[in-house]
């Protein structure tokens, strides 16, 4: 996976990065690119329920545990004393991909978009201290910003500026 074909989509909470994420992947895939994502998440998440057979399993003390099925498969890693992965670890772990969106990950060096909404839990702007934002996704006016703004809402013209900045092209 070659780091121009992964854009992120950063922003504090509430600024409307999943809801971004959600509708340029539909966007992304609708124009005919495969796409994979990585999400970021806080302090102690699960995707797995208590009583599960894989949950089991991670509370016996299996590392990595993968439930495979005829229409998915997934794959659970249990860090126990292990530092959280960089980003870079986990893309390796993906299968190819046009492009790789990832959600979060505010101060890992690829290009990303912020996404800024008025209901955010903070809204100092995140741009001037990543000069790897390259863009801003708002639902009001930026005034004085000097990055290429877009309507959050705006997917389609948000979907061109990543293919172009990623260098995805037909």
């Amino acid at each position: 996976m070659t780091a121009s074909r992964i854009f992120g989509v950063t922003g504090w909470k509430n600024s409307g990065k999943t809801t971004l994420t959600e509708k340029l992947v539909a966007e992304l895939v609708r124009r005919g690119w495969r796409v994979s994502t990585v999400k970021h998440a806080h302090h102690d998440f699960d995707i797995d329920k208590p009583g599960a057979d894989s949950f089991r399993h991670r509370q016996a003390g299996a590392t990595e545990v993968a439930i495979v099925s005829g229409r998915r498969w997934a794959l659970m890693h249990e860090l126990r004393d292990e530092e959280e992965p960089p980003l870079a670890a986990i893309l390796q772990r993906m299968a190819p991909a046009d492009i790789v969106i990832v959600e979060g990950y505010k101060r890992e060096a690829h290009r990303k978009i912020e996404a800024r909404r008025r209901e955010a839990k903070n809204r100092e702007p995140l741009s001037p201290s990543d000069p790897n934002i390259v863009a801003v996704a708002a639902d009001s006016a930026q005034a004085g910003e000097t990055l290429p703004v877009f309507d959050l809402d705006d997917i389609a013209a948000i979907a061109d500026f990543v293919e172009r900045d990623a260098g995805l092209a037909r």
